[in-house]
């Protein structure tokens, strides 16, 4: 992982800059929260460790700038202030996860493990289109209508995930036979017409809304 740590105690920053290198993580140290807030805002990391009581600026509001500015990078606090009041102020200005000094190595390390996976899981969700009843997610490549998961084999889905790439935008029989079963075919093959009609009947069966369209002497669109 790539680690933002912000953290103005030099022997814990030291600490954890060293256990958290040896386990193969990549670890920058801002000393103070204004240096930490440019860092990260030119910069792009997996999970920022965030103290609370840094000199400039404090682990809060560096927080809460981040995610004034659309940066949602999963952040988790380090302090000594570990009472209730705290814990909830910090997750209330954005933060994602909060751990107490004294701690223990592994459970830091445990919790931005977690915290990581969580952002990743979400990336996936930032993946998935929906358009009708039709749920296609290009990461995990699981495709839904109404809810109901759709079996398709790999050809039919790297035709929909070409379509849908391309939505809104007509691509011709050529382009899809080279994108989609990349060698070149007899122009005469109606394979993409047989494909396409495989992929109407599982995910475009709603008549009254038709999103595969067939546009006569060019090709097809996805049109959502």
């Amino acid at each position: 992982m790539k680690i933002l740590l912000a953290e103005d105690e030099p022997n814990v920053a030291g600490l954890i800059n060293k256990g958290l290198v040896e386990k193969g993580h990549s670890v920058t140290v801002a000393p103070d929260g204004a240096l930490g807030l440019d860092i990260a805002l030119t910069n792009s990391f997996d999970v920022m460790i965030l103290d609370i009581m840094l000199p400039n600026m404090s682990g809060m509001e560096l927080c809460k700038q981040l995610r004034q500015k659309n940066i949602f990078t999963p952040i988790l606090f380090l302090t000594a202030l570990g009472t209730t009041e705290n814990i909830v102020a910090g997750l209330n200005a954005g933060g994602d996860d909060y751990l107490v000094k004294p701690f223990k190595f592994a459970e830091l390390e445990a919790r931005l493990k977690s915290l990581h996976r969580r952002k990743q899981v979400l990336q996936q969700e930032d993946e998935s289109t929906l358009f009708g009843n039709v749920l296609v997610n290009l990461a995990s490549k699981i495709v839904t209508y109404g809810g109901e998961q759709v079996n398709l084999t790999s050809t039919e889905f790297r035709l929909l995930e070409y379509l849908l790439k391309n939505k809104n935008r007509v691509v011709s029989r050529i382009e899809i036979l080279e994108h989609v079963w990349g060698i070149d075919f007899n122009m005469g093959t109606n394979v993409v017409d047989v494909y396409v009609n495989y992929l109407r009947k599982k995910i475009d069966k709603d008549p009254a809304q038709k999103f595969i369209q067939t546009v006569i002497g060019m090709g097809y669109m996805l049109k959502i």
